[in-house]
């Protein structure tokens, strides 16, 4: 499998699916989503770096803390990102994510933003192990 997003229309908000062979892959994939949805990627240089990390048992909320993070790097400190490494292991149940994310300040005159994101819902939510890999659909407010 791929590593994927995909679009899918709604009538006030934005919605998408990710899959992925691992999890990795599919919080990568939904991070590039979430950035995507507000800005070229293709202009925003990875110019600085933030160590995003998480932990819980449960893999949903993993994933909608670590876009909500995203979310509020935008927000407090207009930033950015175009790239992600990211580490997730599991460990007696417990799941925990260390990402390193790439991108820059957010310049009005560089970046023209497509919309502004308000938050990360968890109506729609969901992250489910599928046949090769993983799925997630997720709902952003904007």
């Amino acid at each position: 499998m791929k590593a994927s997003r995909t679009y899918i229309e709604h009538t006030a908000d934005i919605f998408f699916k990710a899959e992925a062979e691992t999890l990795a892959e599919l919080f990568e994939q939904c991070g590039l989503a979430v950035e995507e949805s507000q800005i070229e990627l293709d202009a925003v240089e990875p110019k600085e770096t933030k160590e995003i990390v998480g932990e819980n048992d449960n893999v949903d909320y993993l994933l909608f803390d670590f876009l909500d993070d995203l979310v509020y790097y935008k927000d407090a400190e207009q930033l950015i990102f175009c790239k992600f490494e990211i580490d997730i292991t599991e460990d007696n149940g417990k799941y925990r994510l260390k990402c390193i994310a790439h991108g820059e300040t957010l310049n009005p005159a560089k970046h023209e933003q497509k919309v502004d994101v308000k938050a990360i819902t968890m109506h729609m939510f969901e992250v489910k192990k599928i046949d090769g890999g993983w799925e997630a659909h997720v709902l952003i407010d904007i």
